[in-house]
C-alpha cells in the first residue's frame, strides 16, 4: 500500500520554545513518520511538507494548497491514501474543506497530537500509527471507498460530523449526535458506518468570499453585524442559542444584511443537535427564517463560514436570471442530502 503523508505543523510537529517565543512547529514530516517505526510494516510511504503552521493560524492560501496537492494525489493511481500531519485547533475545518472541495476517491485522513514531542507520553506517534491503519483498512474495506476522515486517539471521525470537543484531554474529537466512523484497537480497525464521504460538494476551491462569523450571547448588541454590513462583507455566519436564536438588535441587524443582498446563515453554539426556526420575536428563529436566514443544521460555526465562502464564489461564477435565484442557489447549497439541514422550506 501506498501512502502519501502531507506534513502542515501543528502541535505534532512542535517543540517548547523559550519564554517569550511559546512553542511552535519546528519538526518536519520525515522526522514524525521516522519516529514511528512500526509505518513501514503497514505501508510504503512517501513524504511530503505542505504548510508549517499552528492551526491556528491556517489562512485560505494554506488551505487551497492543502486541497490542491491532495486533490493531485487523489487522481493518482499509484497512491493508495493520503494522510495529513495536522495541528488540532482547527483540524475539523480543514478536514471539512478538503471533503467538500476534492470529494476524494481514496482515504484523506487528518491526524495530530495534544502533547508535543518533547513532552511525555507524547500521543502524535500513536495518532499517526491509527491514521495509516484506518487508512488501509477503509482501502482493503472497499476498493471504491473514500472521503476525508480525522483519526485521533484510537478513533475515527467523518470531515462533515467530527468536533474538537476538548482543550487539552487526548481525547480530543468527538463526533456529537452521530459517533465515529470507526475504531481502532490491537485487534484492528471496527467499523460503525461505511467509511465515505459524508459532506455535498461544491464546484470550487478558492475561499476569496469574505464571510465572517459572529456569536450572539446574552445582551449582545448588533454591534458586529452592523460593524460587517459597512465593510461590505460577502456573507455572514451567525452563530445563535438553542435552536438558532439570536438577541433581537441582531436579529434586526441580520434583516438589514439580507435586505442588502448579503447572505446569513444561522448555526447553534450547541454541540449537539439541529437548527430550527421555531421562535418569533425579533430574533427569534422563525423570524429569522422569513427574512431569508439560512438554517445550517448541526453543521458547525466554522465549517459553515467556509461552505458560505465557497458557495458564494460558485455562485458569483454562474448566471442566473434573477437576484433571488442566486440567493436561492446558495441555499441550496446548504440543503444537500448530507447537510441535513432544517427548516429552509416548511
Amino acid at each position: 500500500m501506498n501512502v502519501t503523508v502531507l506534513a502542515t505543523g501543528g502541535t505534532i510537529a512542535s517543540t517548547a520554545g523559550d519564554d517569550a517565543s511559546g512553542a511552535s512547529p519546528t519538526k518536519r514530516g520525515r522526522e514524525l513518520v521516522e519516529a514511528v517505526p512500526p509505518l513501514s510494516d503497514l505501508a510504503d510511504l512517501t513524504v511530503e511538507d505542505v504548510v508549517q503552521a499552528p492551526s491556528y493560524e491556517m489562512d485560505a492560501e494554506s488551505l487551497e494548497a492543502i486541497g490542491e496537492r491532495v486533490r493531485d494525489l487523489d487522481a493518482d493511481p499509484s497512491v493508495d491514501a493520503v494522510v495529513v500531519t495536522h495541528g488540532t485547533d482547527t483540524m475539523e475545518e480543514t478536514a471539512y474543506y478538503v471533503d467538500i472541495v476534492v470529494q476524494p476517491k481514496t482515504p484523506v485522513v487528518l491526524t495530530g497530537a495534544q502533547r508535543r514531542p518533547d513532552e511525555v507520553s507524547a500521543d502524535g506517534p500513536s495518532n499517526l500509527l491509527t491514521a495509516v491503519r484506518a487508512a488501509r483498512a477503509f482501502r482493503d474495506h472497499d476498493r471504491g471507498a473514500g472521503g476525508t476522515f480525522v483519526a485521533f486517539d484510537e478513533t475515527v471521525h467523518s470531515a462533515r460530523a467530527v468536533r474538537k470537543v476538548h482543550t487539552s484531554r487526548l481525547a480530543a474529537f468527538g463526533s456529537p449526535g452521530r459517533g465515529p466512523v470507526a475504531v481502532v484497537d490491537r485487534n484492528g480497525v471496527a467499523l460503525r458506518r461505511r467509511p465515505q464521504s459524508e459532506t455535498d460538494p461544491i464546484s470550487v476551491a478558492t475561499l476569496s468570499a469574505t464571510v465572517v462569523a459572529i456569536k450572539s450571547t446574552s445582551c449582545a448588541d448588533a454591534t458586529l453585524v452592523r460593524a460587517a454590513i459597512d465593510r461590505g462583507v460577502d456573507g455572514i455566519v451567525v452563530e445563535g442559542t438553542g435552536l438558532g436564536n439570536v438577541t433581537a438588535p441582531i436579529g434586526d441587524a441580520v434583516a438589514t444584511a439580507i435586505e442588502e443582498g448579503i447572505p446569513v446563515v444561522v448555526t447553534s453554539r450547541c454541540l449537539a443537535g439541529r437548527t430550527s426556526p421555531v421562535y418569533g420575536g425579533d430574533g427569534g428563529g422563525r423570524t429569522l427564517r422569513d427574512h431569508g436566514a439560512i438554517f445550517a443544521g448541526d453543521l458547525a460555526t466554522g465549517k459553515a463560514r467556509l461552505r458560505l465562502s465557497l458557495a458564494i464564489t460558485a455562485a458569483s461564477e454562474r448566471e442566473f436570471d434573477e437576484p433571488t435565484d442566486e440567493r436561492e442557489w446558495i441555499r441550496d447549497a446548504f440543503a444537500g442530502p448530507h447537510e441535513e439541514v432544517s427548516g429552509t422550506n416548511d
